[in-house]
């Protein structure tokens, strides 16, 4: 593992994350509307692959960033902190960014009456649908990768270097979906700027995983997988 950088990361508060949204929101608006984004009838549909993915993976992120606080309260650690730390502003501005499109499509950010989450991407509807999301919904888990409320509470009560491999292993599950989620946007969504920015996702998330294999290995531990 790359020796750890001497500049000392600050923490921001949880204030900066909420500003970070917004300014996300509005900077994504103005980008869509000059790169790619979709008016009049090729605005995305409601069931759309296109709106299906923004919605569920705003709802991805935004527990990816829940877990980076929590492992920042749990470890000194300066490389856990400092990667939780950019994961945390990166997945709040791409979050940011997700919302933001839906609003500029004029779209709901909850999934349409009989469609559960992931059904964008295997265009299913109906009881298929609802069948899967059932499945998928246990102890608080949506879809691939997400850590359910059990391992959530865990990760809150530990410490030092038991929070940051459970952290670590955590997060590995959770960009290994979003990894396989941003990977189906790119070959079904139709929008250009959301297809570039799931292609960025799954190269940077995939980056990020060789890193905490590394991480893990540090600390004599492995990825759960």
């Amino acid at each position: 593992m790359t020796p750890s950088r001497t500049r000392r990361t600050r923490w921001a508060a949880g204030s900066a994350v909420a500003l970070a949204l917004l300014f996300a929101g509005a900077a994504t608006i103005a980008s869509a509307r000059g790169d790619g984004a979709p008016a009049g009838p090729r605005t995305p549909s409601e069931r759309s692959a296109d709106a299906g993915f923004a919605r569920d993976m705003a709802v991805h992120h935004q527990q990816a960033v829940e877990m980076s606080f929590i492992v920042r309260d749990g470890t000194r650690d300066e490389d856990v902190r400092r990667l939780a730390y950019d994961i945390a502003n990166t997945q709040a501005n791409q979050r940011g960014m997700l919302l933001g499109w839906l609003d500029l499509w004029e779209l709901p950010k909850t999934a349409p009456e009989g469609q559960g989450p992931m059904a964008w991407m295997r265009g299913g509807h109906g009881s298929h649908s609802s069948h899967s999301m059932e499945r998928m919904d246990h102890d608080g888990v949506l879809m691939p990768g997400m850590a359910s409320r059990t391992e959530l509470k865990q990760l809150g009560e530990a410490e030092g270097k038991q929070a940051e491999i459970l952290f670590l292993r955590l997060m590995t599950d959770h960009h290994e979906g979003g990894v396989a989620m941003a990977r189906g946007c790119a070959e079904q969504c139709t929008v250009t700027v959301e297809k570039r920015l799931a292609q960025g996702m799954v190269e940077a998330q995939q980056s990020e995983l060789d890193l905490m294999a590394d991480m893990l290995a540090a600390r004599g531990a492995t990825p759960r997988s």
